[in-house]
């Protein structure tokens, strides 16, 4: 099955769980922005969570169906309709798409800031580093490193399954957060050093999410924080939701595609129960950190996994009786 790229959208890439196994040698892990929205596109189409998909950001794409096929919606809504009916295409959904249909993401300001668009047995692309995540900055996996452009072709890797078209999935189909617009971190290794008056003020207000924010990072615009830099730290290993601040005082959420050294002090991280809501912040987007203990960063991610099973479970057992109601005649 094959996809054409009528329109390539804002920033359209093919993302899966990234490359973990190679920071050693100086190479972002990257991936998936929202590793949850991603898992349940794949899960809709069983097929393993990490599977290669389409992530759209803000503008997704448009695409000529050239096959028929079914695809798997999560994430933000951006709008999806298939243009000819004027069906249409929710996050958290599957479609069966008939070939010679086009569907379009023209965005919606508001819901978040990243699309993932599941195909049968994942995007049929070569594995760099073991993976199909594509890198940016270093032009490396995806299609050929680089986004989706005009008249590009997304091939899926396997046939499409009739079965699975028309599923609902019965939870969040974009990454869940405890709070909207509020993101949970713990005390960061420099917020001793950094002092309290610099945690206190990055906690106390709300933050907006600058337009220049990018895979690499979420950039924040508010009252800069009053940090004193003797002199730059050694650079030192730094995770995904890692809050940095740089000289100008204005905060830094590091996200899927960051560096993975740097000198910035970091006052805080985002817990990683939120981290794929960090993911989704859009441009202008408010923002507040929560400061929680270990203990309730733990308790968050135990319980989003619940959540997650809970969900995939009643997802499978509505598919076994899809399944029954099929051979029964029905």
């Amino acid at each position: 099955m094959t996809l054409e790229v009528v329109e390539p959208g804002l920033l359209t890439t093919v993302q899966d769980a990234g490359r973990p196994a190679w920071t050693h040698l100086g190479v972002p892990v990257g991936g998936a922005c929202d590793r949850w929205s991603l898992a349940v596109a794949n899960r809709l189409l069983d097929q393993p969570p990490d599977t290669p998909a389409l992530e759209a950001t803000l503008v997704g794409p448009t695409l000529a169906v050239r096959a028929p096929t079914v695809i798997a919606l999560a994430g933000a809504d951006l709008a999806g309709i298939e243009l000819a009916s004027s069906r249409p295409l929710l996050p958290g959904r599957t479609y069966r798409l008939d070939a010679g249909a086009t569907i379009a993401f023209p965005g919606r300001p508001g819901s978040g800031a990243r699309l993932y668009i599941a195909l049968p047995g994942g995007i049929e692309v070569p594995l760099v580093l073991g993976s199909a995540s594509t890198l940016l900055a270093a032009a490396l996996g995806g299609l050929d490193g680089r986004a989706l452009a005009v008249g590009d072709r997304v091939t899926a890797r396997s046939e499409p399954d009739p079965s699975v078209a028309n599923r609902v999935w019965p939870g969040s189909a974009i990454a869940p957060s405890g709070r909207p617009g509020t993101l949970r971190v713990v005390r960061g290794p420099h917020a001793d050093l950094l002092g309290e008056d610099v945690l206190g003020a990055l906690l106390a207000q709300t933050w907006a999410v600058d337009p220049a924010s990018d895979r690499m990072a979420a950039r924040l615009d508010g009252h800069p924080l009053a940090i004193e830099t003797n002199g730059e730290l050694l650079s030192h290993g730094v995770p995904a939701g890692a809050v940095q601040v740089p000289p100008d005082g204005r905060p830094i959420i590091l996200l899927a595609d960051h560096q993975t050294t740097g000198g910035y002090p970091v006052a805080a991280v985002v817990t990683t129960a939120e981290l794929d809501a960090a993911g989704q912040l859009p441009p202008g987007a408010a923002v507040r950190f929560e400061e929680v203990a270990g203990e309730v960063a733990r308790a968050d991610l135990v319980s989003r996994r619940n959540a997650w099973e809970a969900a995939s479970s009643a997802l499978g057992e509505a598919a076994g009786w899809d399944t029954l109601w099929r051979s029964a005649g029905a």
